[in-house]
Order: C-alpha cells, then sequence, then structure tokens
C-alpha cells in the first residue's frame, strides 16, 4: 500500500511541477530553470515507477538512487528560484516542502532496504 501511495504522491508532485512551471513570468531566467525544474520534477515520479519494477533489491535501491538525485536536484532549482526574486516565495513553499518530504522518504527507503538486503532472510 506504501508503494501505491508514494507512486500516487509523486504523480502529484510531477503535476504540480507542471503547473508551477506554466505560471513562471515570460524572461531568460525563469525559462531556464523553468525548463530544469520541469525535467528534474516529473523525473521523480518517473523514475520512482520504474523503481516499483526492480528485479531485484539491488536494481530496487539503484533505481531509488535517481529518485533521490532527481528529488535534490528539484530542491536545487525551487531554491535557485526562490533566491532568484523572479517568483514570488509565498507561491513555492509548499512544493519545496513536499520535494524536500519526499527526498526525506526516499532516502529512508534505500536506507531500509539496504539493512534488510543485509539481514539474512
Amino acid at each position: 500500500m506504501a508503494i501505491e501511495n508514494l507512486k500516487q504522491r509523486t504523480k502529484r508532485f510531477a503535476l504540480r511541477i507542471i503547473r508551477l512551471v506554466e505560471s513562471l513570468p515570460e524572461t531568460k531566467i525563469s525559462n531556464v530553470i523553468g525548463h530544469q525544474i520541469l525535467r528534474s520534477g516529473t523525473s521523480i515520479a518517473a523514475n520512482y515507477r520504474a523503481s516499483c519494477l526492480a528485479k531485484s533489491k539491488r536494481d530496487f535501491i539503484n533505481k531509488l538512487k535517481i529518485v533521490e538525485e532527481e528529488a535534490d536536484e528539484t530542491i536545487f532549482w525551487l531554491e535557485l528560484l526562490e533566491e532568484s526574486g523572479v517568483f514570488p516565495i509565498t507561491k513555492l513553499l509548499t512544493i519545496k516542502q513536499e520535494a524536500c518530504e519526499i527526498f526525506s522518504i526516499v532516502v529512508a527507503s534505500i536506507k531500509t532496504t539496504r539493512k534488510n538486503q543485509k539481514t539474512p532472510s
């Protein structure tokens, strides 16, 4: 059940990213940052979905590491957008918080899977 919840959560996050990028002002800075956020933010959901089809625990961890990297990159681009001043900070707070929560969940999942991998079945 937790897997399905995170699948839906990351998909909702991707949709929020799409709406955010669509609402950015038409400037060179926001176009560049927006493109990066769109790529990394939607990649979180796609790569998490791929991790659910992993063939082994090792494969699962490797795919989750990609999700972790994409989530961290998304947080970076959201911070850059925030600090650039081209978009109201108040409109970024909840999406940035969600990115951080997803990142934390994925890191915890990697740690748990690694721990379970080391214990005999």
